[in-house]
């Protein structure tokens, strides 16, 4: 079969991949250990639930605005300028079902024919992903684990120019847990205002830092607001990523051509899914907090179990919920240490390729899952390394 040009570059996600090859393994009645998908293992939170359940009791289950609810909106924008310290007006949000919207449609309302992508690599697959469907030249920028994960800022300087039409950020990072201080954003954004492109910053991890760390936006910085994309969701704050909410902040004229995108593809999201999000937005952010208390205990369990396993060494991640250590000294692909951890130990893992080239000689572990089940993992990985030895 012929297919256009801009799907052909298309590939499944590798996380979606390596769950199934484990649940075929747990099919045959192997225990398997998951660590390769990115969501939290608390289910929704009550109250949100709750909200969703009593808006369809009540009948919201009918078409509304494209760009979404307006009390929604009005909530997000609220939010957005008290938490990050950016005047946000509700015309500039537009909500979709799920944060990929927010990636994909400014993408393809902005990303001409030949313009030039920066993005990160290792990097969220989707970036790649959408570049090549707007018909984009995809310019990837490594991220460093000697500057805890951050922008190569060489690279970066001799790739940007008069081209780029867009630069994408992600703080904190998936997959490395990765937060780029001030400093970067400022040179990126002095980049970014020199050859007048546009700013696409995907913020989805913005409430989940660590140890007090700043997670500071590039919208915030002078000159920047009127050429930046600010990317966000529900599904990791709010443990609703089944509900497939997320959202997009972008100056209004990029707003309405981004409603009018939502309009001929998706229609609307569907409204009791807002309201839930109403609710988590509006009600107590007590569970937000607890459950990010929570993620930081497991993340020093696993880090520190991780770096005493002989050969694999991993950095502190700053912010998400996700370990990315270096396990280049086996000598073997990520990959194949993927797989192997997946058939000989029963732990799913993905490989950092699976993120990009950048990411070869690394894997990314989720630890939004029981301390238990981390602890299972590190026993079960220490025993299959050390069979196969260091080069």
């Amino acid at each position: 079969m012929t297919f256009a040009e801009r799907v052909t570059h298309l590939a499944p996600e590798g996380a979606y991949h390596m769950l199934a090859l484990a649940q075929a393994l747990e099919a045959e009645g192997r225990e398997i250990v998951h660590l390769e998908i990115g969501q939290p293992d608390v289910p929704t939170f009550a109250n949100v639930a709750l909200a969703g359940i009593q808006a369809i009791r009540e009948g919201q289950t009918r078409y509304n605005p494209p760009a979404g609810v307006p009390a929604l909106r009005e909530a997000i924008a609220k939010d957005i300028t008290q938490q990050r310290g950016i005047e946000v007006q509700a015309a500039q949000v537009v909500v979709g079902p799920g944060a990929k919207p927010a990636l994909f449609f400014p993408t393809l309302a902005l990303v001409r024919p030949g313009d030039e992508v920066i993005y990160p690599d290792p990097g969220f697959p989707t970036y790649a992903a959408m570049i090549g469907v707007a018909g984009g030249v995809p310019v990837p920028v490594p991220l460093r684990e000697e500057t805890d994960f951050a922008f190569d800022l060489e690279v970066f300087d001799r790739v940007v120019n008069e081209r780029t039409r867009m630069i994408v950020l992600n703080s904190p990072s998936n997959p490395t847990g990765g937060v780029l201080s001030a400093q970067v954003l400022e040179h990126v954004a002095d980049a970014a205002q020199r050859h007048d492109a546009w700013v696409l910053s995907d913020e989805i991890y913005a409430r989940m830092a660590f140890d007090g760390v700043p997670v500071p936006s590039i919208a915030a910085l002078p000159g920047m607001r009127e050429r930046t994309i600010i990317c966000d969701g529900f599904s990791k704050t709010y443990a609703m990523t089944g509900w497939r909410l997320g959202f997009g902040i972008m100056p209004e004229p990029l707003a309405e051509r981004v409603g009018l995108l939502l309009t001929h593809s998706i229609g609307c999201t569907a409204t009791f899914t807002q309201l839930a999000g109403l609710e988590g937005l509006t009600g107590p952010q007590d569970q937000v907090e607890a459950v990010m208390a929570e993620y930081q205990r497991r993340r020093d369990v696993l880090v520190a179990g991780l770096n005493e396993i002989p050969g694999v060494s991993c950095r502190v991640p700053q912010g998400a919920f996700y370990a990315f250590p270096n396990v280049s000294a086996f000598g073997q692909t990520s990959d194949w240490m993927a797989t192997y951890l997946l058939e000989e130990a029963g732990v799913a893992v993905l490989p950092g390729t699976a993120f990009g080239q950048g990411g070869e000689g690394y894997l990314r572990l989720c630890f939004a899952n029981s301390m238990e089940n981390i602890e299972v993992a590190l026993e079960r990985m220490a025993g299959a390394l050390t069979r196969i030895g260091m080069t």
